[in-house]
C-alpha cells in the first residue's frame, strides 16, 4: 500500500466526483463570493465486532493528505515523501451515487466492498447525520452502527480494484480504541474520533463485563 511513486499534481480538468464552484450573494447588503465544491453526499459505518471485541476501521492512501505540494505549479514532488505520509484511518465509508439505492442498503454495499462484513439494512442504527467539510463542500454524511462477528465475515474486503481502491481493513482492540482516538500522530478522520466515543457513550455501557 506505501509504496507510492511518481507522485504528480495537476489541474482536476473534470471529474465525476466533484465540480468547483463560486456562489455570489449579498450578506448585510455587501456583496460576497465563496468558492466551493459539489459533491456526492455519503455514508459511513462504525462496525464492533464482538467476536473479536474490536472496532473495524479502515486504513487507506488519501492523496490530498499529502503535505508540501506546490498546488500552483503542476509538478512531480520534488521530494520523495513516504507512502504512509498519505494513509490515513477512517470509518468503512462510500459516496451515496448509485440512483435508487437507500442509505441503508449503500451502507451494507460498503461493508461488503471494503470490510468483507455482509450486513442487511436492518443491522444497521442510524447513529447521525450531518454536514461534511463544510467551508468546502457542505455534503451531508449519515453514520451508522452495526455490530458483527466473524462469522458474517465472508469476503477479504479491500475496496473495489477496478475503482483502483486499496484498503486494508483494520480490527482497533477496544481497550486501545480511546488512547488511539486522542492519539495526534495517527492520521485518522473525525468520523473515527466521533465513532469511537459515541460507540463507549452509548454502546459500550450495555455490554456488560468483557
Amino acid at each position: 500500500m506505501e509504496r507510492i511513486e511518481g507522485a504528480a499534481v495537476g489541474r482536476c480538468a473534470a471529474s465525476p466526483y466533484l465540480r468547483p464552484l463560486t456562489l455570489h450573494y449579498r450578506q448585510n447588503g455587501a456583496q460576497k463570493s465563496w468558492d466551493f465544491m459539489k459533491t456526492h453526499d455519503s455514508v459511513a459505518i462504525l462496525m464492533f465486532n464482538s467476536s473479536q471485541q474490536s472496532l473495524v476501521l479502515v486504513k487507506q492512501f488519501r492523496p490530498g493528505s499529502l503535505a508540501a505540494v506546490d498546488q500552483d505549479r503542476p509538478q512531480e514532488l520534488q521530494v520523495a515523501l513516504p507512502g504512509s505520509a498519505g494513509v490515513t484511518y477512517e470509518l468503512c465509508a462510500g459516496l451515496v451515487d448509485q440512483p435508487g439505492l437507500s442509505l441503508e442498503e449503500v451502507a451494507c454495499s460498503e461493508a461488503w466492498e471494503e470490510c468483507g462484513y455482509r450486513l442487511a439494512p436492518s443491522d444497521l442504527r442510524r447513529v447521525a447525520t450531518y454536514k461534511s467539510g463544510v467551508g468546502l463542500t457542505g455534503s451531508s454524511q449519515t453514520m451508522f452502527y452495526a455490530e458483527v462477528t466473524d462469522g458474517q465475515r465472508g469476503g477479504p474486503g479491500g475496496g473495489l480494484a477496478e475503482e483502483g481502491e486499496l484498503i486494508e481493513v483494520v480490527h482497533l482492540p477496544l481497550d486501545g480504541a480511546r488512547a488511539f482516538a486522542d492519539d495526534p500522530d495517527v492520521p485518522k478522520t473525525l468520523g473515527v474520533i466521533f465513532g469511537i466515543s459515541w460507540f463507549f457513550s452509548c454502546v459500550a455501557p450495555g455490554l456488560g463485563p468483557r
